[in-house]
């Protein structure tokens, strides 16, 4: 706080009235109730009846807002009149901050402020204060209302909502135009004192802005002003309470002024000349170049439209705006010729679409620039004489006749010869041909209109001098109609006539049709190649014609069918006919000429079904009769599948049973005694595991003698199996252990034999017969092996 600041405060505080040094006594206020001056009234025993009065004296007390000693700060006293001092009674404060905020002395009636008071928060406090005996606790006073009001003091400057504001004005504005305005707020008490009277003052921006003290209005300060020199300003505006004065607390913002374009400026050309230059191969609608007007305006005011206003190529060429750019963009209109022109000179005109008219005087709002367009020349293509060639012929010329001739020429100065030729992919069947150097077409193959009425070619013309440019052209040949077709039946007639016919009566319309397509159209005429007794022709004369009959009654056990020739032609020149021939059957009909039958066989045929009906039947039953038989014999053959798929060589056939033993204690399955000894077979038994496939009961075999050989052995087992009913319906192949008890090898199990494979020798094996030598080329190979490893 500054030294004038508090010596202002000190100023105000002497001009203010000090609660806090004066005792505030409570006035007797006089009683409402009926008053008696001494007398006795009746009714009371005689005794005098005095009038009571209040004891209070009532002022409402005021406190200066934010204290900044170190002690109570001294609000008021209170005090009664029946207060003696000898603190008999005792004072109660109740309300708002009773006890916390404002404390009371009990004894005297003084009311203090514990702490600083912040009028902001709130302006009056509402209190209620009662005088009470200390000894009874009865009131001597009725409770009484009292307020607390909290003087302001400058203690808050003025602040603004925002920090930085952001406006705009147009340039060139007028001296005073308003901008923006902006609006502080004050905390303090406006109703007491200038302390929330606030003043407006610009301490940055000027001389270019303004503001209003009163409003806080900003406004132009200097006419216009121009955005394309300047655009962006920062105003700084001071808001400063106490009118004004010094010592008053301010508060500032910022406000970011931009100036908005308005169109206050041409467009201008940088150039007044401009060359471009395009190949004369150029096709209709390239773009040559472009041109752009500068335009320091921005937006829609610096939108430009260009035109081309005059010069030597205004039919040639065309201008288009691109308004992303804003340039404008020269095109081609028409094709063009280095040979006829080298050179165009164009006036292009940029002018501003938005013109706006308060700035007529800084116009004109356009500008021009000369353009000059140079032809370059390019070696160009042969050119022919038409876009397309239509040519008519006749069918019937001969061939090697010339049907027309397409003409081209070099567009150049140079006037390179031309070299014709067809485009065989429009000309597949090779029926035309064209001569290469004078571009005459002829015909390579006769000419046939009803099977092709147009044939459309493509003629390609190339410079000698330069192959690779070509150009090609469309030609359409016509073929034009002779009469070279005979006309014949449209259709084919299967016609008939009833026995009962009789003489005159219709029993066909024929009508006929030509490939050739006459100018007049088509006409036919139809008659009988010779007289017919049986049937005659009538022509309609509307290209059909009728068949009669010229007799009574047919018979088909005497005729069965008739051939009737026609002559059918036409009247084209040269007149075209052909004979066609009618197969007229005699049939039998009923009364109405309806058919019934027209076969002489079939009077001899049983009434019945047809051969083909008969013949469906019988595959029919043959069929199911192979079903049937095929569904039988699969029913009875049905087998299992044997235990060795193959017979080449036992020894590679791994068969699974997928039949889980009972391991030691399984001794009704499988007896292993039985092969190491033949002599001790027991009588077989049924297994208890499975279900027996057969209830054949199974006979005992003799056992073998001990001296059997193994072949004999084996045989005899073989023997046995094949003559067992009891046996599977298969052959199987059973391996056994024993050897005999004379055999030299003795056992050829390993599982009691202490040695390893390397000890052993099998050469013995070849001693034993041809039988044994797959085992000994298998064993004696492994040791002629492991010796040569």
């Amino acid at each position: 706080m500054t030294i004038q600041q508090v010596l202002l405060l000190l100023l105000l505080w002497m001009w203010l009235p000090h609660p806090c040094h004066t005792e505030m006594l409570f006035r007797r206020t006089p009683d409402l109730r009926p008053k008696s001056f001494g007398g006795r009234a009746s009714g009371n025993d005689g005794k005098a009846i005095h009038r009571q009065k209040r004891g209070w004296m009532w002022n409402q007390f005021f406190l200066l807002e934010e204290y900044t000693g170190s002690d109570y700060q001294y609000v008021g006293k209170l005090h009664s009149d029946q207060d003696k001092g000898d603190g008999s009674l005792k004072y109660i404060l109740s309300g708002d901050g009773a006890g916390t905020l404002f404390i009371i002395d009990e004894k005297t009636g003084d009311i203090h402020a514990t702490r600083r008071i912040d009028r902001e928060e709130k302006a009056f406090y509402t209190l209620r204060a009662q005088a009470i005996n200390r000894r009874t606790l009865r009131p001597v006073e009725p409770e009484s209302e009292f307020v607390i009001k909290i003087h302001d003091i400058n203690d808050n400057e003025p602040t603004f909502p925002e920090e930085i504001y952001t406006a705009s004005v147009p340039e060139m504005s007028v001296v005073g135009t308003s901008v923006v305005q902006v609006t502080a707020t004050d905390a303090d008490d406006p109703s007491y004192g200038n302390s929330a009277r606030i003043i407006y003052s610009i301490l940055q921006g000027q001389p270019y802005f303004s503001v209003e003290p009163e409003t806080g209005i900003i406004r132009t300060a200097l006419p216009n002003m121009n955005r394309e020199n300047r655009e962006q300003y920062q105003v700084v505006i001071q808001a400063k309470d106490m009118g004004g004065q010094m010592g008053g607390l301010s508060g500032t913002t910022t406000v970011n002024i931009t100036l908005t374009d308005v169109n206050d400026n041409p467009p201008r050309f940088p150039q007044s000349t401009i060359h471009l230059r395009i190949p004369e191969s150029s096709p209709v609608g390239t773009a040559i170049g472009s041109v752009k007007a500068t335009d320091a305006d921005t937006g829609k005011n610096a939108e430009v439209e260009y035109r081309i206003i005059d010069g030597d190529g205004t039919d040639m060429f065309d201008i288009v705006t691109q308004k992303d750019t804003q340039e404008g963009i020269i095109t081609v209109r028409k094709p063009l010729d280095y040979e006829t022109r080298r050179l165009y000179t164009l006036k292009v005109e940029a002018e501003n679409t938005h013109v706006d008219p308060r700035f007529y005087y800084l116009g004109p709002f356009k500008d021009t620039t000369i353009v000059k367009i140079s032809v370059e020349d390019v070696d160009e293509p042969p050119v022919f004489s038409r876009s397309s060639y239509l040519f008519e012929v006749h069918e019937d010329i001969e061939l090697g006749t010339i049907i027309g001739t397409v003409m081209a020429r070099d567009p150049d100065s140079a006037s390179s010869p031309i070299r014709f030729s067809l485009d065989r992919h429009t000309d597949l069947d090779r029926i035309f041909n064209i001569h290469s150097g004078n571009g005459s077409i002829y015909t390579s193959k006769p000419l046939d209109r009803e099977i092709s009425q147009w044939h459309n070619l493509s003629v390609i013309a190339a410079e000698i001098s330069n192959p690779k440019d070509t150009t090609r052209v469309p030609v359409y040949v016509r073929i034009l109609d002779v009469n070279d077709n005979a006309p014949q039946f449209a259709v084919f007639y299967d016609t008939f006539v009833c026995e009962n016919a009789r003489a005159g009566q219709l029993i066909q319309t024929i009508s006929a049709v030509d490939k050739d397509d006459p100018l007049g159209g088509q006409k036919f005429f139809f008659s009988l190649a010779a007289v017919n007794p049986n049937f005659t022709v009538q022509d309609n004369e509307d290209n059909t014609a009728r068949i009669l009959t010229r007799r009574n009654g047919f018979s088909r056990h005497e005729i069965s069918t008739y051939l009737l020739p026609v002559v059918i032609s036409d009247n084209d020149y040269p007149i075209q006919s052909s004979t066609g021939t009618l197969t007229i059957r005699v049939c039998a009909c009923d009364s109405q000429g309806n058919m019934q039958s027209c076969s002489a066989e079939a009077l001899l045929l049983p009434a019945g079904l047809s051969t083909g009906a008969l013949v469906a039947i019988l595959l029919c039953i043959i069929i199911l009769l192979v079903i049937v038989v095929l569904f039988a014999a699969l029913k009875r053959q049905r087998k299992k599948e044997p235990l060795i798929l193959s017979k080449e060589d036992i020894r590679d056939n791994i068969v699974s049973y997928n039949d889980e033993g009972g391991g030691e204690e399984d001794t009704q399955a499988f007896d292993i005694g039985t092969l190491r000894n033949p002599a001790a077979i027991e009588d077989k038994k049924l297994r208890r595991d499975i279900i027996p496939e057969t209830l054949f009961v199974p006979r005992r075999t003799p056992s073998a003698p001990d001296n059997t050989d193994v072949r004999d052995f084996i045989n005899q087992r073989l023997k046995e199996h094949d003559t067992d009913p009891s046996a599977p319906p298969y052959d199987s192949l059973a391996t056994y252990a024993y050897e005999g008890n004379d055999s030299i090898a003795e056992s050829l199990s390993s599982l009691e034999s202490g040695t390893t494979e390397g000890d052993q020798n099998y050469d013995y094996l070849r001693e034993w017969g041809p039988r044994f030598n797959k085992l000994a080329e298998m064993y004696g190979g492994g040791e002629s092996d492991k010796d040569t490893s």
